[in-house]
């Protein structure tokens, strides 16, 4: 390949400040968010961009008017020269360009590149080569959270799963050797250990609909005051004194239309954080709301009275792997009720309940179908 043999140099990023570019579209190439590069038919550089000097560690007046190649040296992951490789001007005339992919700049720091040429018709010579340049950072940071997600997920499901093959196992073996009291105490065991793989692979699937948008919401009518006494209930028959929640429902509540279940889920979480990490009296309070643009929806309101959320941690409470405590749990409870309740068009908050412990509040527009709206 051979750029920038020829042609003059021209003014720092002269493309798109002449009045063809910048005039008709307000744009300077130093308020883009990604690297900018541009070569002019001659495989000179004309335009380098501040986010691409950033990101190159080369400044605007070194690169403008040399060759691409020597502007921006790119080598792929196995240390091959990627102007070489993918010779823009010498290559295919039916190519348009190179998809986005990993290259190396000099001294080994990973960058994305992408590229566009443009022919002035088809089939035609290349007179503009269009890069874009990213950092990486944000892929490394996906692909972090995905290796810290299956690590916990390994982590949790290594306990349980250990805990059914032990027991069955010595079940199996000496059947006849255990009372039925001791049996039905490993099974009661085994049971438990299930339900709590059953709730990590539901709670993965959550996450997996919520990251692709691919989260479903089958609206009904739901009583969500009901709902709350359910919960209590169920807390109550699990050992809770009844004392410990105090319920307050400020009628008359509009109609809700929501996904029960996934109601109760979001009910649930914030009930299962106050009792376990919070202290003292648990108070749900049920009210109407008034959403954005006027609205109506409910809000439901859950505080305690613990030692609340640290100022410092309110900003990544609904975030992965976020813990109040090492009480155990995923850290994903939190992050699944807001994906949960923004599916709904409604927004959920923390702060600091009344009591000094923490405060969960979501709201939740009426949500009628289009169909009886």
């Amino acid at each position: 390949m051979t750029v920038g043999t020829s042609g003059p140099a021209q003014p720092r990023n002269a493309l798109l400040r002449d009045g063809a570019a910048a005039g008709a579209t307000g744009i300077d190439p130093d308020d883009l968010p990604d690297g900018l590069v541009v070569a002019d038919e001659h495989g000179r550089v004309v335009c380098f961009n501040a986010a691409a000097a950033r990101i190159t560690a080369v400044s605007p007046d070194e690169a403008l008017g040399r060759p691409l190649d020597q502007a921006l040296p790119l080598e792929d992951l196995k240390g091959r020269r990627w102007w070489l490789l993918t010779d823009p001007y010498g290559g295919l005339a039916i190519r348009a360009g190179q998809p986005e992919r990993n290259l190396l700049l000099p001294g080994g720091r990973e960058v994305l590149v992408a590229a566009r040429y443009v022919r002035e018709h088809p089939l035609g010579p290349v007179r503009k080569v269009i890069v874009t340049l990213r950092g990486t950072e944000a892929r490394r940071r996906t692909e972090r959270s995905h290796a810290e997600l299956i690590a916990t997920v390994a982590h949790e499901l290594r306990s349980p799963l250990t805990s059914v093959k032990g027991f069955t196992a010595t079940l199996l073996a000496k059947w006849e050797r255990f009372t039925d009291d001791q049996k039905r105490l490993m099974l009661e065991t085994v049971d438990a250990d299930a339900n709590r793989v059953t709730r990590l692979i539901a709670e993965l699937l959550d996450i997996s609909r919520i990251d692709s948008g691919r989260l479903e919401v089958r609206r009904q009518p739901v009583d969500i005051a009901a709902a709350v006494g359910r919960h209590i209930q169920a807390h109550t028959a699990g050992g809770q004194s009844p004392d410990r929640f105090f319920v307050r429902v400020r009628r008359p509540l509009p109609d809700l239309w929501a996904d029960p279940d996934k109601i109760d889920q979001v009910l649930g979480n914030l009930l299962e954080n106050a009792v376990r990490h919070g202290e003292g009296t648990v108070t749900i309070e049920v009210a109407p709301a008034c959403a954005q643009d006027d609205q109506k929806g409910t809000a439901v309101t859950v505080s305690d009275e613990g030692p609340g959320i640290p100022e410092e941690s309110m900003s990544r409470v609904f975030t992965r792997f976020w813990r109040g405590s090492k009480r155990g749990g995923t850290g994903l409870g939190l992050y699944i009720v807001k994906g949960i309740v923004e599916a709904h068009g409604g927004t959920i908050t923390v702060g600091r309940g009344p009591g000094g412990g923490a405060e969960f509040r979501f709201t939740l527009p009426v949500g009628t179908p289009a169909y009886l709206a």
